[in-house]
This record gives C-alpha cells, structure tokens and sequence, in this order.
C-alpha cells in the first residue's frame, strides 16, 4: 500500500516481454459487457523501439529520498529506466549508484510516469493490461492521485491502487483506497490470487470502475472488490468526488515490501501494453 507521495503539498516537498498484441490500427473497444463506457483517453504506446513516452501524455517523478515509504531507488526519466519496445510501455528497475538531480545517492534506479498536468477525470472505468515483475524486494503498481493533491496534501486528496504487488508474493495483488482516517496499514484494502501461476507469467487486465459513492475493483474482469462510504471509519471523509491523475511505477523496497536480498535479480521489467480510460455515456 501506499503512504506518503514525494510530491510538493501545500509549498512544502513532503518526504514521504512479449508484444502487446493489441492492434494500433482500431480504436479500443469499451470493456467486454460494459458498453455503456466511452473511451476518453488512452496510450497504446506504439511509439518506435527506444523512444520515451508520449510526453503530451506523460510526466515524471524524479529523485529518492525514500518517496515517504523508505524506498531504495531514485526514479529517473533516463530510457534506461522507462522506454518503448514493441509495443509496451518498459518500466525497468536497475541496480547501480546513481546521484539523481536532487543531490541523493542511491543504489537502485527505476521510474514513475504520471499524467498529472496532462490528464485528469472524475469518475469512470480506469484500466491497464500489464506483466509485473517479482522477486524480494520489488514492488510494481498501477494507481492514482486526487489533482487537488498541491493544496490540500496527502492523504485529503484521496488515493486508488488499482494494483500494486510486493514482489515475495508474485500470485497476489492488491487493490486499496486511502483517505483521511484510513490510509497506510489502515487503508481500505482487498487482495487478488491467481487460481496458478504467477503474475510474471502473462499480462493481465487491472481495472476499476469509479463512480459516487461506488469504487469496483477487477482482475482480467473479475470483480473482487467493492467499496462505498459504509466501509471507511465513523467520521472520516470519502474524497473520491474529485478528479484523479493516474501513476505508473515500479519500486524498489520501502516498509511494506522490504528491502531486495541474495534471491533478487536485476534488472527487473514492468511492461504496459496499454493504459484506457472510460467515463459513462
């Protein structure tokens, strides 16, 4: 689960492969059985080997500090880190020393996209197919920010985790919701399994579906997951009634993972084939 996001609240920085197989040709269909969705936006990542992503589409998050969870990494926006091949979006955590542009050294590199300041919406389907990494240590995830995050800080803003996975156990993933009176260890929070295998295995659909008072959670469009106002705390606030910036990212220890050891092996490689967006018609 998430805790703290290393981002500017409030004046202050809080410290806190296989092709896709998608054809880039046709627009993206609404989800199977879910026709009452319009795509709104989407990145089937398409551009030529090695490339950066779209930066129309996508920012980044640069540098350690531990990002408020103790992480190992700083986050880079090298292609070493984050680029194109065939057809997916390749997240890629290194393990080498490297002083990032806010003067921190650190010992693993990866990299964490964001749509903040690009794309945001209220409300709608959010969903990605992707192929996550595992091994000690490693800690994928698929997930968003409430926009108003600047001003009024973390965790009013609200938070999704769509998915995000420890890598020691690479048949689970989790979905949580974090808010005011409910965040970290204490967040709202289901788990997925895979019936065998592993997720490193094949891609798979993470998806939810965000409406009032309603947040649905899925896996390869199996529902596991329902929330509503009834499940946070007596006199807590549900902030999921505003817009929201997704994030992709792939970390490297922190609290709930832990830290790599002798069974980790890098580089380690989160590939995206797609990110989709859908609201109601």
């Amino acid at each position: 689960m998430r805790t703290i996001p290393f981002l500017p609240v409030a004046g202050l920085l809080l410290t806190l492969a296989s092709c896709g197989g998608h054809n880039a040709s046709t627009a993206p269909n609404p989800p199977p059985g879910q026709q009452a969705w319009t795509l709104t936006w989407s990145d089937d990542f398409d551009g030529p080997n090695g490339s950066a992503p779209d930066s129309t589409k996508w920012a980044y998050d640069i540098g350690g500090k531990g990002w408020g969870n103790n992480e190992l990494e700083t986050y880079t926006s090298r292609t070493q880190n984050v680029t194109l091949q065939d057809g997916n979006l390749v997240i890629q955590a290194l393990k080498e020393t490297l002083t990032g542009s806010d003067g921190v050294t650190c010992n693993y590199t990866s990299a964490r996209l964001k749509t903040q300041g690009k794309f945001r919406q209220s409300y709608g389907r959010f969903e990605a197919r992707i192929k996550i990494p595992y091994g000690q240590g490693l800690w994928p995830a698929f997930w968003m920010l409430g926009d108003d995050i600047g001003t009024v800080g973390w965790p009013l803003c609200g938070e999704i985790d769509i998915m995000e996975a420890i890598g020691k156990e690479p048949s689970i993933v989790h979905g949580s919701m974090h808010g005011p009176g409910y965040f970290g260890a204490k967040g709202l929070t289901g788990a997925y399994t895979l019936a065998s295998g592993t997720f490193r295995d094949d891609f798979h659909i993470f998806a939810v579906e965000w409406e009032p008072d309603v947040v649905r959670f899925y896996v390869d469009g199996t529902l596991y997951q329902t929330r509503t106002p009834t499940d946070i705390p007596p006199g807590s606030r549900w902030v999921y009634d505003h817009p929201f910036f997704i994030l992709l990212n792939v970390a490297v220890g922190g609290n709930w993972p832990g830290n790599p050891d002798a069974t980790t092996t890098f580089p380690q490689k989160m590939l995206v084939d797609y990110v989709r967006v859908y609201a109601r018609q």
